[in-house]
């Protein structure tokens, strides 16, 4: 029975069908398996094969309770509702009858690791590395094209194609990203993208519980998990709940319209997602911005089908039961339904109460962003209970701040003082995703001349890595990558240097990182490994004065330590005016964290064009 049971397991894993008895195929059991003792005891089990609605369905278990089964308007689904509460660890039968046949399948009903529950998410003591798969190394050359899946191209000279990296490369770079000093990797969708072009970004899962063949296997990225957490790293992972690929068989052969919205037929977002909050919205403003399609071939789920829901929420529970991710990143958060995406937030969070997930709000203001964080006054009293939002508004700002000139009432560094003072309207400011750039926008340098001025790169590190927040890196803003959204998404989601055998060139080697590169990536290690357990920019209060004479200063504290920080926002020496800075200077001798020596601040008068000092006391 074991061997049968393992049997079948595998094939699943395959996405191979399963023929019982040669008289019903099952296609798809989602999810898989199960496990016992969870906080929630329901479960959802969807079985989608060639008129499979036309058996009688019953469950045989120890404690097992059958609570429903569900048709759809399709012959070809059922969908199974059981409670395990008093269920233990077992292999339970789903039988399938019809008239005096019976076939029975096997479901496993796994025993839960004992701290399954208690597995850390990430905080603003951690800074995020975003990795893009298919472009940051490619370790298993063999899995580059799978039989099977769609034949994307790939050809790395095309920046929409796929170019081959995978699992297996991601995990023998970690400790490459180890001696940089990061303490999670957020990946881009690793899961299955089945499509026939633009699979590489991952933003079209066809199957929500496999890993893409062409990055590996589930097995493959619960290794690379346990290998970071070997390491002290966490793994956040990218789900798209808002919509999947057109190829996904949850569309190709659809349950029932109602699982989609429009009745699976086409239509554009209007991209607008401002009307989930716009008191004075139209109705028909906020459907068409909700309901929308993104694009043409990425059908739009409909949260609101009780079904859907268990789903998609079983599905990011399962992700984190069976691999140990310690983060979820949501893509296109404001584009789902508010209510049932705060249902998922919750559900996830009382099974797991330590994880964290962060949504993607691309919004053009603080207030607008600020709706969707947990506890929001603006919300109330509907409540996200997403615990991290993008903070998109200071990215942008960040991307002009330190081109322009600091003024006492506008322009430069003011731009991030204002910002800053507005802080107010988020119900948690430390629980913010701060970043200079990633995979949908320029890369902080958008040119080699950008590229190269240091005292820009070493001023905006300064800040991501100690203003309020949780800090995110793009990979290979630490040796210098450039790139312009003008020129194509391609552009910003180039290959890192030394990521496959045939490069000329290998950045992740120290011997090869030569000038300006090495400098930026000394000076970025340094400073992500001085942050590490740091527990004053990680917890410490935050205080800043307006910019006086092109300077700005902020200082972090926490019980009887600090860090003060000060930027020269012109391109001319000025003075440092102590009595005005009073409050923020520390008192007596202080370490600069960039350069390890021990100053007075009070000695200095004049500060360097565009200069940064860090000063820990």
């Amino acid at each position: 029975m074991k061997r049968v049971i393992y049997l079948i397991t595998f094939l699943l894993a395959l996405g191979l069908v399963i023929p019982l008895k040669a008289s019903v195929q099952i296609k798809h059991i989602a999810p898989q398996f199960w496990w016992a003792e969870m906080k929630n005891p329901k479960l959802q089990i969807l079985l989608h094969g060639d008129n499979i609605a036309t058996y009688q369905i019953k469950v045989k278990g120890q404690g097992v309770q059958l609570d429903e089964v569900v048709l759809q308007e399709s012959p070809n689904y059922a969908i199974i509702y059981v409670d395990l509460a008093k269920a233990p660890a077992q292999t339970m039968q789903i039988e399938l009858r019809k008239g005096k046949k019976t076939i029975s399948i096997p479901y496993e009903i796994k025993q839960r690791q004992p701290d399954a529950s208690q597995v850390k998410g990430f905080d603003a003591s951690d800074v995020l590395y975003l990795i893009m798969p298919d472009r940051f190394a490619n370790g298993d050359r063999s899995n580059d094209q799978v039989r099977g899946i769609h034949p994307d191209v790939l050809d790395r000279s095309n920046g929409f194609a796929r170019h081959g990296g995978d699992l297996l490369g991601i995990e023998q770079r970690l400790d490459y990203l180890d001696s940089l000093g990061v303490t999670a990797i957020w990946l881009n969708p690793v899961q299955e993208n089945n499509m026939p072009e633009g699979s590489y970004h991952g933003y079209a899962i066809t199957d929500y519980y496999q890993i893409d063949p062409r990055f590996g296997s589930n097995e493959d990225f619960r290794r690379l998990v346990q290998q970071a957490h070997r390491r002290g790293m966490k793994v956040v992972m990218d789900m798209i709940f808002n919509h999947c690929g057109i190829h996904n068989y949850l569309y190709a052969d659809m349950p029932s319209r109602d699982w989609f919205n429009y009745d699976g037929h086409y239509r554009q977002t209007s991209y607008r997602t401002v009307t989930q909050s716009d008191a004075y919205s139209t109705d028909s403003a906020r459907r068409i911005a909700l309901d929308g399609w993104f694009v043409s071939v990425m059908p739009d789920f409909n949260q609101r089908n009780r079904h859907v829901e268990a789903y998609l929420i079983q599905n990011s529970i399962w992700w984190i039961e069976f691999a140990g991710i310690n983060g979820i990143r949501q893509d296109t958060h404001p584009y789902a339904d508010f209510d049932m995406m705060a249902r998922w937030c919750k559900a996830v969070r009382e099974e797991y109460p330590l994880f964290n997930i962060v949504g993607e709000t691309w919004l053009n203001s603080n207030v607008l962003i600020s709706y969707w964080q947990e506890h929001s006054r603006l919300a109330a009293p509907r409540n996200s209970h997403l615990p991290t939002v993008m903070d998109f508004p200071l990215m942008e700002i960040m991307n002009k701040a330190f081109d322009e000139e600091t003024g006492d009432w506008g322009g430069g560094l003011f731009r991030i003082y204002d910002y800053l003072s507005q802080d107010m309207v988020y119900p948690n400011p430390m629980s913010l995703l701060t970043f200079l750039d990633n995979h949908d926008t320029s890369r902080f340098a958008r040119d080699q001349k950008q590229a190269s001025n240091q005292d820009r790169y070493r001023q905006a590190i300064a800040m991501l890595l100690t203003v309020r927040g949780i800090p995110q890196l793009y990979y290979g803003t630490e040796i210098l990558m450039p790139a312009d959204k003008a020129h194509g998404d391609g552009a910003l989601r180039a290959d890192f240097p030394g990521g496959w055998p045939t490069d000329s060139i290998n950045l992740f080697s120290s011997a090869e990182r030569q000038g300006a590169v090495a400098e930026a990536w000394r000076l970025m290690s340094r400073l992500l490994h001085w942050r590490k357990g740091n527990a004053v920019i990680a917890r410490g209060d935050f205080k800043h004065q307006a910019p006086q004479n092109g300077l700005y200063i902020y200082k972090r504290s926490l019980t009887d330590k600090a860090v003060t920080v000060i930027f020269n926002g012109t391109d001319a020496e000025q003075k440092l005016d102590h009595s005005y800075w009073q409050e923020l200077l520390p008192i007596g001798a202080a370490r600069e964290v960039l350069t390890g020596q021990t100053i007075d601040i009070h000695q200095h008068t004049n500060l360097p064009k565009r200069s940064v000092l860090i000063l820990e006391y």
